[in-house]
């Protein structure tokens, strides 16, 4: 009988610290052993700052652990870089695709940087444009591929040579839901050809499922690690869902569960609350916020498990709430009124005859596949891009006449961080209270409002762009409300957030949009979307169906092991208007 064989990747009590430039020392990895076994798939998962992105470089040879073991094929990583950087391959957070290349160009550079040629090179890319259906596109340039198709470009590059090793981070963080599906099935193919061993980074707690081994990080310290089905069984009998009274939008109910010291995690789901008690806790209690709301259990799952794991390593509290100075009065009526806005760059057409309102006081989400136009839209709702044609009114202000006006009701949170990474946290907001029109004792006032309402006291004098991810979003966000706006655009704000920082941050939204804010949100997480009292899907430019997240998820297709969800619905609803309309979208096509 032979002897299995040893593993691909093998870590023994690695550690790593870096130093600011504050002059402080933070701990990167602490004590982190596991290791990955031939033809395996391994998740590294844990919040911003857990280490994952750190133990992926130190594999790569592209840094050195400061204590520890690290062998990749055998090799000691911190001996032989070059000899294990010449079977592995890495697609970084963001790869360095050349946008002013095409895709057949791209994919040509990175097969002369490995050396492969001749009838080797044919044959992977035959296989390359089979397994990415980016064949119809080898002309095209790679900046004007989709998100989605950008990631499959990146991910081509990287298997150009067939490494023994792969290793992705994040590579699905801000890909919508369709792309994400098929990059997915990129990489089990992979993996069940047998010939690669996968190591991958996310944030996607459902992706962390679909692997054969989980490695759970936090604050560099490994929590825990095993098949995924071992941390969900952390969970057994601790999770149930109950529906909210009366109609009520969920994200009311599991505020108050949030609240609650008997509640690990709370999330909306198909219309009801999945939410995960502390041990010992009877799940259908008669008391506090579910007093009179019946209750059902639920099969545990890997996030609940996570949740587990990361409050009780974190000892975070649950809630994040927003406190604003004076809530926003409105009697009704609409916020924003879109009619037939359209616009082109060049004989592009990004925004199609788009058709929609939202209410004062309404949360609305816009969902649609990269590219599908969400971003364009929200720069012309904010008055950051001309309109082509199409009627825009902001606050009962028309958009396209009295734009600076319009922008004082204002607060916008951009897709990609969007603050000065080299001014302080305080620095930057004192910088836009200023551009906000805030001034002496105001605008201290404000920066103070912001730095007590978003925890960023203990990060005052920290460069932005030295500030772990979900504090980010936070600072982006804080400096979006100094002017306190009546409405508020989020544009992806939870892209590449950990579960636990998506959490606070929709907590904040929620405690915001009970205050009279009216909130207009993109979001490539589909259960975020439950969120939302009402729900736009885009595709091409256009509005493919318009509803309550009920209403939405009617489009999905009927399931006998589960309740249809919404990313059921948001794959039905753009998989089949894609069928039935081409893909270009040209001026008169």
């Amino acid at each position: 009988m032979s002897s299995p064989a040893p593993p691909v990747l093998e870590a023994e009590s690695l550690c790593k610290q870096f130093r600011r430039k504050t002059g402080e020392s933070v701990t990167a990895l602490n004590d982190v052993s596991f290791s990955a076994e031939k033809g395996s798939l391994t998740a590294l998962v844990g919040p911003d700052g857990a280490g994952k992105t750190t133990l992926i470089r130190l594999a790569c040879g592209l840094m050195v652990a400061d204590a520890g073991e690290l062998k990749v094929l055998g090799m000691d990583v911190a001996r032989h870089p070059q000899s294990v950087q010449d079977r592995i391959s890495y697609m970084p957070q963001r790869f360095g695709l050349y946008d002013d290349l095409s895709v057949q160009e791209n994919l040509d550079l990175y097969a002369d940087l490995h050396g492969v040629t001749g009838a080797a090179r044919r044959e992977q890319y035959a296989r390359l444009m089979e397994m990415t259906a980016l064949g119809p596109f080898v002309r095209r340039l790679a900046g004007q591929l989709s998100g989605g198709m950008k990631q499959k470009l990146g991910l081509a590059c990287a298997l150009v040579r067939s490494p023994d090793l792969l290793l992705l981070d994040e590579p699905t963080a801000g890909v919508d839901p369709l792309s994400r599906h098929e990059l997915w099935e990129i990489i089990l193919r992979l993996v069940k050809e047998g010939a690669t061993t996968v190591l991958i980074s996310t944030s996607y707690l459902d992706e962390a499922e679909r692997c054969d081994h989980a490695v759970v990080l936090h604050d560099g310290t490994v929590l825990a690690k095993g098949a995924p089905a071992e941390v969900s069984h952390l969970a057994a009998h601790r999770v149930f869902t109950a529906e909210p009274p009366n109609g009520q939008p969920p994200r009311g109910l599991q505020a108050r569960l949030l609240d609650s010291t008997a509640i690990v995690d709370a999330v909306p789901e198909a219309g009801k609350v999945r939410f995960t008690t502390v041990e010992g806790a009877n799940g259908a209690q008669e008391s506090g916020p579910l007093q009179g709301i019946p209750v059902s259990p639920a099969s545990p799952r890997f996030e609940d498990g996570f949740m587990i794991l990361l409050r009780q390593a974190a000892s975070h509290a649950a809630s994040a709430m927003v406190a604003l100075e004076r809530p926003v009065a409105h009697s009704g009526g609409v916020a924003i009124e879109v009619r037939d806005l359209v616009r082109m760059f060049g004989k592009f057409v990004a925004v199609d005859h788009v058709n929609f309102s939202v209410q004062r006081g309404e949360l609305f989400g816009l969902l649609g596949p990269n590219g599908a136009g969400k971003t364009t839209t929200f720069r012309m709702l904010c008055g950051l891009l001309p309109v082509t044609s199409g009627t825009l009114r902001i606050a009962g202000t028309d958009l396209r006449t009295a734009r600076a006006s319009a922008r004082e009701h204002i607060g916008y949170v951009a897709q990609k961080f969007s603050l000065y990474g080299q001014l302080s946290v305080a620095e930057n907001l004192s910088f836009f209270a200023s551009a906000y029109g805030l001034s002496g004792e105001g605008r201290e006032a404000r920066v103070a409002w912001a730095m007590e309402q978003f925890d960023l006291r203990q990060f005052r004098e920290l460069p932005a762009a030295q500030l772990p991810g979900g504090f980010k979003q936070r600072l982006a966000m804080s400096a979006a409300l100094l002017h306190q706006p009546q409405i508020l655009f989020l544009d992806e704000p939870t892209s590449g957030a950990d579960p636990l920082a998506r959490r606070d941050f929709w907590r904040r939204i929620t405690a915001l949009a009970e205050n009279g804010v009216t909130v207009v949100i993109t979001t490539h997480f589909m259960e975020e979307a439950e969120y939302c009292d009402r729900i736009a899907v885009l595709d091409q430019g256009r509005v493919l169906a318009e509803g309550t997240p009920g209403e939405i998820r009617g489009y999905a297709p009927s399931r006998k092991d589960r309740e249809p969800r919404m990313e059921d619905a948001f794959l039905a609803i753009v998989q089949e208007a894609r069928r039935s309309r081409p893909v270009q979208r040209q001026a008169g096509a």
